[in-house]
């Protein structure tokens, strides 16, 4: 059985029960064969997630991509079927979800992350991807520019060194005493990425120290060498595993008495001190409106590879609070958001 064979027989299921539904509520025939024709037509979007499902306990990182579908006339098991996967901050299931969309043979899929991304790439070299990427696209090999991707993935990317210096300026300037600095990343930096960032650090009078936590089971490790390092403040990188672990990441600084800077508000409303870069839902409205064009016949490798068009800076008082710590005022006016 083909590919498509397996899809036109899982429609075929979703008929049948359809149907049935449609019997027992007393759906006529008109009203059934526009509803079938409707699901019949709808493009299939995959959406690949390395965290959990969300569980109302934080913020819903899919939100700005449902209101992206909003904004753009699509209904969900209406005019548009949505497949998602989530790893569960698990790396090792990656791999089989992003291959069980490619079988499923959805029109496109949407990975956010390094992670995420890497998987879908290795599931697929046909199937257009949509990112939202903290990676250099041209500097990872998946794009030949950012105006022209020229293969399968086009999508957004949101971090670049200059947002990572701009993070430890704001630092500097609410805790100047500050002048030790653990980095955390849940890749293995290369030595590009480490100087790019100690440059504009020796520039503020800050030291790095960069620790790698792949996976949760080292995230105790990474606060044991922070602790050895002396380290007074923490800059979680924010990617698949430091977002999805992201208010335990909050609490276990706050425990250690050091100040926490990231990049999306969805940090700070974990618990994080300061965050500054895109917001996420912004993110996701971004991601959908490129993945309409491709629904509508555009090519993803002729689709330019955005960058976010709004930056936030938030500000959590209430961590500030529990640290015994004061915001500068001039900091706080500049704010977007201020978490009280």
């Amino acid at each position: 059985m083909t590919i498509r064979d397996r899809v036109d027989a899982i429609r075929a299921t979703l008929f049948t029960g359809l149907l049935a539904g449609c019997l027992v509520l007393g759906i006529g025939s008109a009203g059934l064969t526009a509803v079938a024709q409707v699901r019949a037509n709808a493009p299939q979007i995959g959406i690949l997630s390395f965290g959990p499902p969300p569980a109302g306990t934080d913020a819903d990182p899919e939100r700005g991509v449902r209101q992206g579908l909003r904004e753009l006339g699509y209904v969900e098991g209406r005019n548009v079927l949505v497949v998602r996967r989530y790893a569960d901050g698990k790396p090792d299931l990656l791999a089989a979800q992003a291959a069980e969309l490619v079988r499923l043979n959805v029109d496109v899929i949407l990975a956010g992350g390094p992670s995420t991304l890497e998987a879908a790439r290795k599931a697929t070299r046909s199937i257009p991807i949509v990112t939202i990427s903290g990676s250099d696209p041209v500097e990872a090999g998946w794009a030949e520019s950012l105006a022209h991707p020229g293969g399968n993935v086009t999508g957004v990317t949101v971090t670049f060194p200059e947002l990572d210096l701009k993070r430890l300026e704001i630092l500097k300037e609410a805790f100047p005493a500050i002048t030790r600095v653990a980095v955390l990343t849940d890749f293995g930096p290369d030595q590009r990425f480490k100087d790019q960032r100690e440059a504009g650090a020796r520039r503020l009078g800050l030291e790095l120290l960069f620790i790698q936590a792949p996976h949760e089971d080292d995230i105790e490790r990474a606060f044991a060498i922070a602790r050895q390092g002396r380290a007074q403040a923490l800059m979680a990188v924010a990617t698949n595993a430091i977002v999805t672990n992201r208010s335990r990441l909050a609490a276990l600084a706050q425990a250690d008495r050091m100040v926490s800077v990231s990049e999306f508000p969805v940090m700070a409303q974990a618990g994080f001190l300061l965050t500054y870069g895109a917001d996420l839902d912004d993110l996701g409205r971004q991601s959908i409106a490129q993945i309409d064009k491709i629904i509508k016949g555009a090519r993803a490798a002729d689709l330019p590879i955005e960058r976010p068009t709004k930056l936030r800076l938030v500000v959590n008082l209430k961590t500030a609070k529990a640290l015994g710590l004061s915001i500068p005022q001039s900091l706080l006016s500049r704010a977007d958001d201020v978490i009280r």
